[in-house]
Parts: structure tokens; sequence; C-alpha cells
């Protein structure tokens, strides 16, 4: 890793007798690095590496190195053919229909079609059969041929299956125009592109450690991630950490991963510190390359396939972005701007901007189909390692190792947001909801949010954290440090869901792992089955906490009802009451007034009564007497009425008052049940949440995890199933 975190080629650095994953007592140096020294010390790690890299390659600023020697059919295949191969295949035994005496009958092939597909050995027969990745096996009946000649004959066939050294390459085409007609903004319909059962799980490379994670990419749509490794790149579950496959990258270590937009296709660049660099494209779903381009003098650092997929561009050392088509594999455009080696490219989701970005803190955005400059952004002061598109492509988020995330918005080319990190700072990603993950040389993984606000910080990787990204649904974040470690989190808490090795060991025999895979499956489907029970009785439980629930809402509403009834009863009674004793005064009232009528009454009967009884026969006055007796008659009556109805008044209100204070003792208890129910309803329903909850965990955890790792383990046992029977010496 030089001083602004970029990680230089583990092979180059090996092979010289340098590095974490060589023996160095197996080869003496000049200089007897002490690299458990450096381990130790991990603070120091980018000057020792620096000093490595000097010493293995020369000056690592020198322009165009060398390039590895051609290898020819005439001068290396030829000779590993007369040796292993003419004995079935020369003029006059051609079996299968194959001559390899020539360069012209072996690259015409046999009874099964062409052998040798220049640039591409992994697609070629030949190349397939001599590795015995697929069958039949070759030579038959004999030992499979030595490392140095598979080694040979791959080269050859990537270098373009030269047939002397005055030959020139045959250029390797895409296989297929993976270009598109529109952009899907968002997820694609249909599944997501996931692996098939075919890919290999066989190691290009096994090292005593891990390396560097030096690139690192989630699929945008599937449970997939794609690790850099030594000439290889791994594909694993996110969710069940299984391998899916590995892809041959036969020209260094990858520098960069790319997915597709769609996720349909994987893009890998990389290659071999100061000689040479290619960028290649896979199909996700077979493994096949599609595209290689790129025939640089140095390895590639940065890379990535627009959003139409019919760019690529690409950058490095050598401080030039380069635009091809996947078309034809034919170089579109040039972009000579940057002062510095390019670390960081990428098309926005809408396929309209490409953002490059370089060691000296230069940044910029182009028009993706013309090239043109489209803003200068200026406000890093260090090196700009990584650069990441928002998903609705109007804002850009840039990371350095000046220690700063910032946000750009690309109305105007204007910094709208900047924070310190924590350390410089090596990955920034964005995910679909638009929070941020952060790798820093802190040795922390963080996520974000847009404003700089630090919602999570994981567990401390054991040295400089260098990639790090959200998995397709946000759910998990994938990182990996300079020791190889690679961790998946869970977002949302922070906790380890697991680790991937970046350094698988070799599968064992197709038989042992057909047999391994078959009890692997038994128990994750035991494990699956245990998830789904503990399913069921989280369920049970979160029926009951329903049921509970009904039941307490049902008595807490009976208790709200008999209490709204004895309060309504309570206040009927206090107006029956409150009237009865406003009747009563006027009852007593009117008694008193009937009274004081009779007595004038009878007064003027005794007055009337004397003079008729003087007065005989004074026909006036007699009748005038009836009159008075009359009135003194009604006024007794109606004053007995009027005493009766006082004294009824006086009972009613006796009586209202006796039923309110009756009404009114069953209150206290009415409003204390009622409100033991509420507190009860309160209760069960926080039981329910959390069963729900719980619920709902558990359904996550079978649904998706063991479900996951069953599938994955069931897609194990189907590609061993699909391998033939091993060939009998």
């Amino acid at each position: 890793m030089d001083q602004s975190g970029v990680v230089f080629d583990s092979l180059t650095v090996n092979e010289a007798g340098f590095g974490g994953n060589c023996d160095m007592a197996a080869q003496p140096l000049p200089l007897q690095l002490n690299l458990e020294v450096i381990a130790v010390h991990s603070l120091f790690r980018w000057a020792w590496s620096l000093l490595l890299v000097v010493l293995v390659v020369g000056q690592p600023f020198a322009a165009d190195p060398p390039k590895a020697n051609k290898i020819t059919y005439q001068d290396h295949i030829l000779p590993i053919l007369r040796e292993k191969c003419l004995a079935c295949h020369d003029g006059d035994k051609v079996k299968g229909g194959l001559d390899a005496t020539t360069y012209r009958s072996l690259m015409e092939g046999g009874s099964s079609g062409v052998v040798v597909k220049p640039g591409d050995p992994d697609g070629s027969r030949l190349f397939q059969l001599v590795s015995r990745t697929k069958e039949p096996f070759m030579p038959p009946m004999a030992d499979k041929l030595p490392p140095a000649y598979l080694d040979s004959i791959r080269q050859w066939i990537a270098q373009g299956a030269l047939e002397n050294s005055g030959s020139k390459a045959i250029a390797a085409k895409p296989k297929m125009d993976v270009g598109l007609t529109s952009i899907v903004k968002g997820r694609p319909e249909g599944p997501p592109p996931m692996p098939e059962v075919s890919l290999s799980l066989q190691p290009v490379v096994v090292t005593k450690r891990a390396s560097a994670i030096t690139a690192l990419a989630c699929s945008p749509w599937a449970p997939l991630v794609a690790l850099a490794g030594q000439k290889q790149v791994l594909l694993y579950h996110s969710e069940s950490l299984q391998l899916l496959g590995i892809l041959p990258f036969p020209y260094g270590t990858p520098q960069v991963l790319k997915f597709s937009r769609n996720g349909s296709l994987l893009l890998a660049g990389g290659g071999r510190g100061g000689q040479s660099g290619k960028v290649v494209v896979w199909s996700v779903k077979t493994g096949d390359k599609i595209i290689e381009v790129g025939d640089e003098t140095e390895t590639v650092l940065a890379a990535d396939i627009s959003a139409d997929q019919t760019q690529i561009a690409l950058g490095g050392p050598n401080k030039m972005i380069r635009i091809y088509s996947t078309k034809d594999g034919e170089k579109l455009r040039e972009i000579k701007k940057h002062t510095d080696w390019i670390y960081s490219v990428e098309y926005s989701p809408d396929g309209v901007l490409l953002a490059t970005a370089d060691r000296s803190g230069g940044m910029f955005v182009w028009e993706a189909f013309t090239g043109r400059e489209y803003f200068s952004l200026r406000g890093h002061t260090a090196a700009i390692t990584d650069v990441s598109w928002r998903l609705d492509s109007n804002v850009l988020a840039s990371c350095s190792e000046d220690t700063t995330i910032r946000i750009w918005e690309m109305e105007n080319g204007n910094q709208i947001k900047a924070w310190g990190a924590g350390g410089g700072v090596q990955a920034v990603k964005f995910s679909h909801d638009g929070r941020l993950v952060s790798a820093c040389r802190d040795r922390l993984v963080r996520v974000w949010d847009q404003n700089g606000g630090q919602q999570k910080v994981f567990e401390a990787f054991p040295d400089v954290a260098l990639r790090a990204g959200f998995t397709h649904d946000g759910t998990r974040v994938v990182a990996g440090d300079w020791t190889g470690l690679v961790r998946i989190f869970i977002s949302s808490d922070g906790k380890p869901a697991g680790t991937v090795n970046p350094n698988p060991p070799p599968p064992p025999p197709p038989q042992e792992a057909f047999d391994i895979s078959v009890k692997d499956l038994a128990v994750k489907q035991a494990a699956y089955e245990q998830g789904q029970a503990a399913v069921a009785t989280a369920q049970a439980a979160a029926t009951k906490a329903t049921a509970d629930l009904a039941a307490g809402q049902k008595t807490a509403a009976d208790m709200a009802n008999a209490l709204k009834n004895g309060e309504a009863a309570m206040a009927q009674a206090k107006a029956a009451m409150d009237a009865a004793n406003a009747a009563a005064p006027a009852a007593q009232a009117k008694v008193a007034a009937k009274d004081l009528s009779l007595k004038a009454f009878s007064e003027a009967l005794a007055k009337v009564k004397d003079a008729a009884d003087k007065a005989k026969t004074d026909a006036n006055l007699q009748t005038e007497l009836q009159k008075v007796q009359q009135f003194v008659t009604q006024s007794t009556t109606e004053l007995d009425a009027a005493k009766k109805a006082h004294t009824d008044a006086t009972a009613l209100a006796q009586a209202n008052t006796a039923k309110f204070a009756e009404s009114e003792k069953p209150l206290p208890a009415m409003k204390n049940n009622a409100l033991a129910a509420a507190k009860t309803v309160e209760a069960l329903t926080a039981q329910l949440t959390a069963a729900n909850a719980n619920l709902a965990a558990v359904q996550t955890q079978a649904n998706q995890a063991a479900t996951a790792a069953l599938a994955a383990a069931k897609v194990v046992v189907e590609k061993y199933k699909a391998l033939p029977p091993p060939v009998k010496k």
C-alpha cells in the first residue's frame, strides 16, 4: 500500500521473495525484513510496503516498464504438445478430429469445434481439458500437466494465441453485445442474477495467509458479494456466507470490482504493478467471460461499466482515462486531464455522467458519451480514494486521505456537505436508501446519514479498513482490511453476522465434497426445521398474546361501560335529588300561602255569619254567607292539598338523597377496576408488541438466513451431482 492507501500487487511482491504469503527462509533476500514486526506496527505498514515495491519493481514511477515475454505456439506450446499430446493428435492419429502438429490445424479445431479462443483461456476447450476443469481429462490415462505447462498454455491463449515471435495477437472480441436499449431505474423485473451451479469452486491460487482486500463489491439487487483474491475473484452469498463460485483473473490482482447497475455483470480491473493491466467482465449467472478490454502498461486501479452497458472506463498510474466499447472492445476515446494516478472511476446510475478522481486530490465529472468536462470539483487536500453516486444521480460522494467525506450536488457542482470521518478514508459507498458506509485508516467502518451524522460504528479491524459496502437490501455491511479479514455486520444493530474467506482452501475431491455437502445439507435442513419450529413457537406466543389482549380489551371495555353507567345513574340520582330538594321549599311556601288565605276567608266568614244571624231575613246576606262558606271550604281543601304536596316533596327529597348516596358508593371501586383494566391492556399490548417483534425476528432469521443457507447448500449438492463420474485410470 502506498501513502495514499493503494494496495500494490501482492503477487509481484511475493515472487521476488517479499510479502506475507511467502516463506522468507526459502528465498533469502539482500534485506531481511521482519514482516511480523511490520504486522505489529501496522501504523507504519504503508512505508514498508512502499519500500518493498521499490526494491522489487525498481522505480515505481518509471514510465512504460517492459511487458512480459511473448509466449508463442512455435517456441513454447509445440514442445509441450510434442511431449504430451501428439501421440494421439499428430497427422497420422487424429483422435477427435484434432491435429495439433501445426498452428493452423490446431486453430482449426477438431470434431467438437474450435479448441483455442484467443484471449479466453477459460473458454478454450484445449485449456479446459488439460487443466481438467472439464471432461474428458487430457492427456487420458496420465497425470495432469505440470503447473508450469498449464501456465504457459493459459498465458499463450490469454496473450492472443501467437504463432511465432513475429505474429500479432488475435484480438479477443466480446462474446456478446451486452448494451441495453434503455436504462431501468430501480430494481429490474424478474429474479436477481445469481451464480449458477456450474461455477467452479476450485481456487486459482491458495496462499498461507490472505492478502489485503484490494477490491470488494456487493450486487445491487442480489445477496451476492465479490471479493478480490490473487489471480481470482470469489463470489459469496451475503446471507448464508456460502462460497458460490470462483472466477479466474490470470492477469494479476484485481484492484477494482463493480457490478453492473442491473446486477447481471461483474467487472474486474487490475493486473501486475509496473507490467500490465486488464479489465474483464463476466456474466454473473454463468461465470462466462464476456468482455476483456485494456492493454495497459500498468495495473488498472479504477474501472466501471456504464449503466446502459455500452462503455467501460478505466484508469490507473498512467493518469489517462480510457473509454472502451463493450460491443467490439475498441477504444472510443482518451481523456488526459489528471496529473496523478487515477484512483476512482464511476458512471452515474442514469448513465449521463462519469466521475473520476486521482491521488493529488483532483476530481472531475465528465459527460459520459462525449468526454467533455462537466465539473471540476475542488475541495479535497489529499488523495481521493473513492467516489460513489447516489441512486438518483443528483449527488456524488467522495472520500480522501485528508480524513473527510464530501457531498457534491450536480446542479452547479457545489459542495453541499463535508465532515471528518475519523481517519484517512479508504472507501465510501451509498446504499439504495441514501445512507453511506466508509472504511478508514483508524481500522473502523462506519455508517452515516447524508448530513454527516454517524449512525453506526462497527467493531474495529486488526488493521487498516480498506473496503466496505452495503448488501443489496441495506441490512448488512461487508468490509475488509489490510490483513485479509472480511467481516459482515448487521447494519441496524452493528452486530457481527460472520466472516468469509478471501483465501479459501481447495475443495475436496468430488465424491468427498459431495458427501460433505450432503451432510452440510442435512445440518442446514435441521437448522431450517429448527428455525421453522421457532417460528411456530413465536407465532403461537403472538397468537396467545393477541387473544389475551382481546380479552383484556373486552374486560376494560366492560369496566369502562360499567363506570360510565354508574356515573350516569349517579348523575340522574343527583338531578332527581336536586329537583326534589328544590321542590320542598316551594311546597312549604304554598302551604303558608294557603294557610293565610284560609285564615282570611275564615275571618270573613265569621263577620258575614254574624251579620247574617242578626238579619236572617236579609236574603243578600244569606247569599253572601253561602259564598264565603264556599271560599272557606275550597281554601281548606287547597291547604290540605298543599300540606300533602309538601309532605310528598319532603319525602321524595329524602328518598332521592338516599338514592344518590347509594349510587355514589360503588363509583370509587368501579374507577379502580377500570383503571386496572386499562393498565392490564397496556401491559398486554406491550406483550403483544414484543411477541410480534420476536416473531418478526425469528421469521427473518428463518426465512432469510436459514432458507438462504439451505438453498445454498442445495446448490452445492446439485453442483456435485452435475459433475461427471471420475475417469478411471
